[in-house]
């Protein structure tokens, strides 16, 4: 039914400064700068390696400008929905609902780029909010071929640019609830839970094309919605993505050991428009050669 993380929006007041400064983050261009006519919104994407994100704004009349405005106005600028591809979203409804979850009849969306007039078509579900835990969760269908919207074009050092996205985190207050919906419900597998008693945290981590939906559970926390709160890049090399954003004007703390062996990563602390953001990389591999 769903097969990947398609992609990760954040809504945003000032479309035009938020895309200069995600191509700063980014070490990369905007793949795509669109409207979405009839809807009241307008978007910048980023094509990324294994999926893209969606910078949006509202801009006009439309159902999606005033559920934009509303959110802006009660929760501000950050993370606003988890997108999962599908192959046939008219399929994926009736899935769906036969799990409890009824989204409707699919809706068609298309979106035009601002300077080259390429359009977009697809087809989407917008799951009901209650049967999501309070995350705005979509289920797109594209129906246009991948190249209409090209890779992030890269500037500088590729090694220090983002590469693709490791991880997305959900913060929940009941894992037990989070299990009975992202794995029975939406059908992605659960290949992590673990309770960390020092750091009072319970995780799951849910895999899907090779992304992970982590949903992060205080332990003891009061009952609230759900919240989607931060992305995890990766990179190829996180020493000089930070030099890189230092010398951008991010305050980024240094680099430190991943609580994942293997890993270093890095915190962006400022002008991320409310998305808690960190970047990991692999740790660089030593060989040493005797002589001889």
């Amino acid at each position: 039914m769903l097969t990947a993380l398609d992609h990760a929006v954040i809504v945003v007041h000032d479309l035009d400064g938020a895309t200069a400064t995600y191509e700063r983050l980014y070490g990369r261009r905007a793949s795509w700068r669109g409207v979405h006519p009839g809807w009241g919104s307008a978007n910048t994407l980023f094509r990324l390696s294994n999926c893209y994100t969606e910078l949006i704004a509202p801009v006009g009349e439309g159902s999606l400008g005033d559920a934009l405005r509303a959110h802006l106005a009660a929760h501000g600028e950050g993370p606003y929905a988890l997108a999962f591809a599908t192959a046939d979203a008219a399929a994926a409804a009736s899935t769906l609902g036969a799990r409890g979850i009824v989204a409707g009849e699919p809706r068609d969306g298309n979106g035009r780029d601002a300077s080259t007039g390429a359009e977009r078509r697809w087809r989407t579900l917008f799951l009901p909010t209650g049967d999501t835990r309070g995350v705005q969760v979509i289920v797109i269908e594209h129906l246009s071929p991948a190249s209409v919207l090209p890779p992030a074009p890269i500037d500088g050092d590729p090694a220090a640019a983002i590469d693709g996205v490791d991880h997305v985190v959900v913060m929940t207050a009941d894992a037990d609830a989070v299990i009975a919906l992202y794995r029975d419900r939406l059908g992605i597998r659960l290949a992590f839970d673990r309770t960390f008693e020092q750091r009072g945290l319970r995780l799951l981590f849910f895999r899907i094309a090779g992304i992970t939906v982590e949903l992060a559970a205080p332990l003891g926390a009061a009952a609230t919605p759900d919240r989607f709160w931060g992305i995890s890049y990766r990179v190829h090399d996180v020493e000089a993505a930070r030099v890189r954003l230092h010398a951008a004007g991010f305050d980024v703390s240094e680099v430190r050991t991943g609580h994942k062996p293997g890993t270093r990563v890095c915190t962006v602390r400022s002008e991320t428009h409310g998305v808690a953001t960190l970047l990991i990389a692999a740790e660089k591999q030593t060989t040493d050669h005797a002589d001889g």
